[in-house]
């Protein structure tokens, strides 16, 4: 891969200080972690997207798409491809009535407080978890009790040719921690929501509740990828991780959370091989104690 030829491309279709080149991916993730990306892009509509789509198929270059980087631990050497951020460049919301049409680079932060403002119910879940639209969408993020499946009625995404194609929720196949658009690879660019009106006072209320169960129960001044493992079938993961001693471990500066053990957390200069290290002691020690196998649902991206 040419990284300067492909920067000249790129920076005929998108302005240059979109165009990151050897960019630290620790800039771009919520853990804080990870080497280099070849060129990072940060386009600002859907055409650039397309055409950056265009120029890395034309070079057979790899590329790799990312929200917010709140579910990504980027290993040391960095990523040895085109890696194309989809967050704040892309994040206008339309709210008409109860449907929500948001563009898939809002922080569901954001996009929770504009539903609120319109006194619509049935997102209050969604409020405090971190990342993107898109992000959530592409893995049926969810929290207590709800999922994006519960609100979502359709999704616009680019396929790999670049061409725009429409799911309804049937043809998403939202599944737990799961979708068409992971398994297929799609980008998305857009999701529809119907959301029931209610009381302001109401949701406000539901909202701070939720807000306060994770401020106190999650360590949010730390720096991670939320929840580090899927919730194994039957168990929670955090109790198992917290009855097999393994509250406050450390592998370099990677720890099991001391206030949720569901979380690991860099409290300082963690690397991926610390963190990968972390899990790998994790994943043993419950698996000898309890027989249970924990998978990691942050996703392990970059050069081994």
């Amino acid at each position: 891969m040419d990284k300067n030829k492909l920067y000249q491309q790129f920076s005929i279709v998108m302005q240059e200080e979109h165009i990151l080149l050897d960019e630290p991916m620790k800039n771009h993730t919520s853990f804080k972690i990870g080497g280099p990306a070849d060129i990072l892009l940060i386009p600002q509509n859907i055409q650039e997207i397309q055409k950056a789509m265009e120029i890395c198929k034309e070079a057979k270059a790899p590329y790799f798409i990312m929200g917010n980087g709140s579910n990504v631990l980027v290993r040391d050497k960095g990523m040895r491809c085109v890696v194309i951020k989809i967050a704040e460049n892309l994040s206008n919301i339309v709210i008409n009535g109860s449907k929500v049409v948001a563009e898939a680079g809002v922080l569901l932060s954001t996009l929770s407080k504009k539903i609120l403002q319109k006194s619509l119910k049935g997102f209050e879940f969604a409020s405090g978890i971190p990342g993107t639209l898109g992000g959530a969408i592409t893995m049926n993020a969810g929290a207590y009790g709800g999922e994006m499946k519960d609100v979502v009625k359709s999704c616009k995404v680019l396929n790999e040719a670049g061409e725009v194609m429409e799911f309804s929720l049937e043809e998403l196949q939202l599944g737990y921690r799961t979708s068409i658009i992971q398994k297929k690879n799609y980008i998305v660019l857009e999701v529809t929501m119907e959301l029931e009106e209610g009381q302001y006072e109401e949701i406000k209320a539901i909202t701070d509740d939720l807000t306060q169960k994770r401020t106190t129960k999650q360590p949010l001044h730390l720096p991670s990828a939320g929840s580090t493992f899927k919730r194994p079938p039957g168990y929670f993961a955090g109790k198992l991780i917290e009855d097999a001693d393994l509250k406050g471990v450390r592998v370099g500066d990677a720890q099991v959370s001391e206030l949720h053990s569901g979380f690991i957390v860099n409290i300082g200069n963690a690397t991926a091989d610390d963190v990968l290290g972390l899990i790998a002691l994790v994943q043993k020690t419950v698996l000898q104690k309890f027989g249970v196998e924990l998978h990691p649902e942050v996703r392990i991206v970059g050069e081994e």
